[in-house]
């Protein structure tokens, strides 16, 4: 699920950057064909169409954001050492057998 959402994330991503890079920054879009509007579209219907879909293709980048977000934080496990009780810790080995209980403190013998 998380990897199809991620590839929608990219394909909007991509999209939006040809949208906006598509546009004018008088606001014309795609006016750089020039012919005072023999083309499929006029001027300003070329300019309200890219707006819309850039309006568009934003929401849809951020929801698609905010889901991610929320899907990479629900792993369920605890990671903190600080939300572990104390004293669940194993005690290190130190290769020798000690001949008292398990847990009771050692004292270190002198040779």
């Amino acid at each position: 699920m998380e990897t199809i959402v991620l590839v929608i994330h990219l394909i909007l991503a991509v999209t939006l950057v040809a949208t906006v890079l598509m546009q004018r920054s008088e606001g014309g879009g795609l006016g750089m064909g020039g012919g005072g509007g023999m083309g499929l579209m006029s001027v300003r219907g070329t300019a309200n169409l890219l707006t819309r879909a850039t309006g568009i293709l934003a929401a849809g980048f951020m929801a698609t954001s905010i889901i991610l977000a929320i899907m990479s934080g629900n792993t369920g496990e605890q990671r903190s050492i600080l939300d572990q009780p104390a004293g669940t810790s194993a005690p290190a080995e130190t290769g020798q057998e000690s001949p008292e209980t398990p847990g009771a403190p050692s004292v270190p013998l002198s040779k």
